[in-house]
């Protein structure tokens, strides 16, 4: 895989081509609900035993939390994939409901918001 940013489509696209090339295909959404809920749980104990009140034994590794919010996204990628969602336009219409939604929740931040 080429060493660039990706939009989510180019990361929908490189997920999709990776899974096709294997004769099994897509897993069941319900499949990919129990692996993203293992995933979850992964990312859980390493926050845990890095941030929380329940130390690892072993050094701290925050390359640990990465490894698993990677295995977390490509897993939610897989599953928006067999769903045939756009993640782009999940993202841009959940951002445009938040803004609705939380406009007097939180403090706005003093001074131009940085893009």
């Amino acid at each position: 895989m080429p060493d660039k940013k990706w939009t989510l489509d180019d990361a929908q696209h490189a997920v999709d081509q990776w899974i096709n090339q294997w004769e099994e295909g897509y897993f069941s959404p319900l499949s990919n609900l129990a692996r993203l809920s293992e995933e979850v749980g992964e990312l859980a104990r390493e926050l845990n035993e890095i941030h929380g009140d329940k130390p690892s034994k072993s050094p701290a590794d925050e390359d640990r939390i990465a490894d698993e919010l990677g295995d977390i996204l490509f897993v939610v990628i897989t599953l928006a994939n067999s769903l045939d969602i756009d993640l782009d336009n999940a993202l841009r219409q959940v951002l445009k409901k938040y803004d609705i939604r939380d406009s007097e929740r939180f403090t706005p931040k003093a001074g131009p918001v940085a893009d």
